[in-house]
């Protein structure tokens, strides 16, 4: 539990200073600058007072009960530290100091010191090397934090490994004047854990939106289900450093090559239902929407305007986030014609021009609360000299509080002059933003975490035709880190119902002709050594061989090109035409695997149109895939062409998670091309690693 880290009675401080400068006393300073409702306990063996407060010589001294010890001494001290600390019965310990695991080996030896004294008793690790925690609740008002934001209390709650990106995005929130509720930079993490700190803030009554900044995932899995658990009760917003990274190392297959670094992450985040964000302005404004708005019931917004131009630019952001304008109703539009100006355009959006009065928006959000064709609200306000602002203010926050439906306010205004607007506006609750991009954008993650709520998940096949003991004894029989023999590759595809060409293994000229004798002309004849990977590139796959001379002829010169000892021929059925696309796996250390679709053959080499997901993947996540591409119109059918089977396309998505799921040491795999047809789809190619 770590309600008395965020909640706690009294606060030591091991590593009080008395001077202004150090972390000893600035942890201090905050808690009395902040109000801290509870007892402070700073512990110095040499002052009487810091601050003001009685100073005790050890922990164990301190009269009063201690929830929280702040440690601020050297690394080597902090072991026997902890071991005091439990001896006076301390529930958690926030270490800021660094020194351990961090910087090597022996500073990995006093961490894991501290950790067994801290079981010992029973202690709870927040850090080490991290800020600490606020929280702005005027019953508790802990700032057990060395950092300099003071915020108003509020429902937006950050926790982030990274102190100085937490900082900036609480900065964030402060230069717009928005509270926040808790703050938790936890650095090393050494224990309490962002997964851990997720659950808690999930069922914390005054936090309505979790705000997270990821630079890795220690406990992949764990953060996943912590963050499914998290997103069911309330939204999650998540940014990630380290986009642009290419996983170019990992070259044995095209999955793994395209799979860019960290791409896992940003899967995590979608399977969880985590609303991920590329900018940290985005993120902020997107959370102080959320941090006072209700949840739309859909994604049809209605403006209100008293200037063109910046409704024109909203209206281009909202389109493009999936957000749709729909027309007034008919008793909306009789009723605004009747209470605006003559001037005023009455339509979507609603105009009522810079002269627009407080009345006057005032009938317009009533009317706009009040007509079904309308999910949420964006409301462009310019503030001219030569109408009253105040009022107009007034009336936006006194529907606002009513929590009908969302809304975001654009207010375009000089702040040194129209001050009192704007404050009217933010004590109504109003999320202001000063562009109209900028409303529009955190209206759009609103509506984008309707989509998450209302999203089926879907279910995971179950498969009765799979035969996982073949392909178990297929897999034990083959080395670790080997590309798998093809033979072998089509034996486990087949165990796992995934359908492939009639094909024979050859050793020869004279047995790829028997071979394709048996399977009947036309065939194609490919190469098989494990030193040939891509085949085509060394001149190992001749295609739609007519009979046994041009068989003959292809594995000659195979034979002449190809230098290899274990060189043997994979001979199997010729299937024309169709749409080529790809199916692949990439092992994801921690995670599972990652499944990536797309348009196979040349174009996976040049366009690189593939999506990808993570393990398990359910029915609705194939569909996903199958419908995310780029050139997914290809797949439907365009110019007379007829629409390949989407069906078996996504069975054989789900087949595929099944295989790696079941068998972890497939490192990647690729299924390239797969023929698709308007009936069913055939592997036609297939490498696997393990």
């Amino acid at each position: 539990m770590l309600k008395s880290l965020f909640n706690p009675v009294g606060v030591a401080v091991i590593g009080a200073s008395g001077k202004e400068l150090h972390i000893g006393n600035r942890v201090i300073k905050n808690l009395l600058d902040f109000g801290y409702t509870g007892n402070i306990y700073p512990i110095n063996p040499k002052a009487d007072e810091i601050r003001g407060i009685k100073a005790y010589k050890s922990i164990l001294d301190v009269p009063g009960r201690v929830d929280v010890a702040h440690m601020v001494i050297p690394a080597k001290f902090v072991p026997m530290a902890v071991e005091d600390c439990g001896k006076k019965g301390v529930k958690h310990i926030i270490i800021n100091s660094g020194g351990f695991s961090e910087t090597g080996p022996e500073g990995a030896e006093i961490e894991k010191a501290f950790l067994e004294k801290a079981r010992q008793y029973g202690i709870r690790i927040f850090g080490p090397n991290c800020q600490g925690i606020i929280n702005t609740d005027p019953a508790v008002k802990a700032y057990c934090n060395f950092t300099f934001t003071f915020p108003e209390p509020g429902h937006i709650s950050i926790v982030a490994l990274s102190g100085g990106v937490a900082e900036v995005i609480h900065q964030g929130f402060s230069a717009m004047d928005v509270g926040t509720r808790i703050y938790a930079s936890n650095g090393n993490a050494c224990d309490i854990s962002i997964p851990e700190i997720i659950r808690y803030l999930a069922d914390d009554d005054g936090t309505r939106v979790i705000v997270t900044y990821v630079e890795g995932l220690k406990d992949p899995l764990g953060f996943l289900e912590a963050a499914r658990e998290a997103t069911s009760k309330k939204p999650v917003l998540a940014m990630k450093a380290g986009r642009t990274m290419e996983g170019a190392k990992a070259a044995a297959s095209h999955t793994g090559g395209l799979a860019k670094e960290d791409l896992a992450t940003d899967l995590i985040f979608k399977k969880a239902g985590i609303l991920n964000f590329r900018d940290e302005g985005h993120l902020i404004h997107a959370a102080v929407a959320f941090g006072s708005q209700p949840v739309p019931g859909g994604n049809r917004v209605g403006i209100i305007t008293n200037t063109g131009g910046p409704a024109v630019i909203a209206t281009d952001i909202l389109v493009d986030a999936g957000l749709t304008l729909p027309p007034l109703s008919e008793k909306t539009k009789n009723l605004l014609t009747e209470k605006l100006y003559p001037e005023a355009s009455v339509s979507n959006p609603v105009d009522v021009l810079a002269t627009g009065t407080a009345q006057h928006y005032l009938a317009c959000l009533e009317a706009m609360m009040a007509d079904d064709s309308f999910d949420c609200v964006l409301v462009n306000f310019v503030t001219p000299f030569f109408v009253d602002t105040e009022s107009i203010a007034m009336a936006i926050a006194q529907i606002n509080q009513k929590q009908i439906k969302p809304m975001v306010c654009n207010l375009m205004t000089d702040r040194r002059q129209w001050a009192e607007t704007e404050a009217i506006l933010k004590a109504g609750g109003v999320p202001c933003f000063a562009l109209p991009s900028d409303a529009a954008r955190a209206l759009g993650a609103l509506v984008r975490y309707r989509r998450m709520l209302d999203r089926d998940p879907g279910r995971l096949r179950a498969f009765g035709d799979i035969d996982a003991d073949g392909a178990r004894a297929i897999l034990d029989g083959a080395g670790e880190g080997s590309m798998l023999a093809a033979d072998r590759v089509y034996e486990l595809l087949e165990a796992y119902g995934i359908d492939v060409p009639d094909w024979r293994m050859a050793d020869d000229a004279a047995g790829a002709v028997a071979a394709a004798d048996e399977i009947g002309y036309p065939v194609v004849v490919k190469a098989d050594a494990a030193a040939v990977v891509h085949k085509s590139d060394m001149g190992g796959v001749a295609i739609n061989l007519a009979d046994s001379a041009a068989v003959k002829k292809a594995v000659a010169a195979m034979e002449k090109q190809i230098d290899a000892a274990d060189l043997r021929f994979f001979v199997q059925q010729y299937v024309p035409g169709g749409r080529e696309v790809i199916l692949g796996a990439k092992s994801e250390p921690g995670v599972g695997h990652l499944i990536m679709f797309g348009l196979g053959g040349i174009f996976v080499e040049v366009l690189k149109d593939v999506v990808f997901s993570l393990t398990p993947v359910s029915d609705t996540e194939a569909r996903e895939m199958i419908d995310g591409i780029r050139g997914s119109a290809l797949i439907e059918g365009v110019r007379g062409e007829k629409p390949v089977d989407k069906t078996a396309l996504a069975d054989l998505i789900q087949r595929l998670s099944r295989l790696v799921t079941d068998f972890p040491q497939i490192k990647e795999l690729d299924l390239n091309p797969i023929m698709a047809f308007e009936k069913g789809a055939v592997a036609v190619d297939a490498r696997i690693a393990l």
